[in-house]
Formats: C-alpha cells, structure tokens, sequence
C-alpha cells in the first residue's frame, strides 16, 4: 500500500502491508493451503498487530502443528 494512501484496516491491513518488501500478505498466502497460509500470515506480521511477537509465533507454531497431523502426524508421515 502507498504510503499516500489512506489507511484502510479491511482491505489492506497495515500488519499485512508493513512488511519491508512492500508486498502485501494475501499476495503470498493465497497461494498456500489453509494451515499454513494462516501460520505464514501470523509469522509475517509477527510483532506488528499485537505488543507481543511471542504470541504471533505461537499462533503460527499452532497451526503447523495442525499441518503436520492433517499431512499424517508428527513426523509428517
């Protein structure tokens, strides 16, 4: 998002357009299944939306937790 834009928190989310490359979230995870574009989106904005960049990382961890299980448990198999 141009930063001669207006602030738009449903469409463009600062914690989803702040990353330094300039490109935005959805422009990546789409493109992932359910699990792990959820983990990327939480690792990308990590320390963005919340004061706390521990809880974006376990939110993350939790949902490739769930990856691994549907892909076949914990070792992935």
């Amino acid at each position: 998002m141009p930063s001669d834009q207006p602030h738009d928190p449903v469409n463009s989310p600062k914690h989803y357009t702040s990353h330094p490359s300039g490109v935005e979230t959805i422009t990546v995870v789409e493109h992932m299944s359910f699990n792990v574009g959820n983990a990327m989106k939480y690792l990308w904005r990590a320390g963005h939306k919340s004061n706390s960049p521990i809880e974006d990382l376990r939110k993350a961890q939790w949902y490739v937790t769930r990856e691994i299980a549907r892909l076949g448990g914990p070792n992935g198999q």
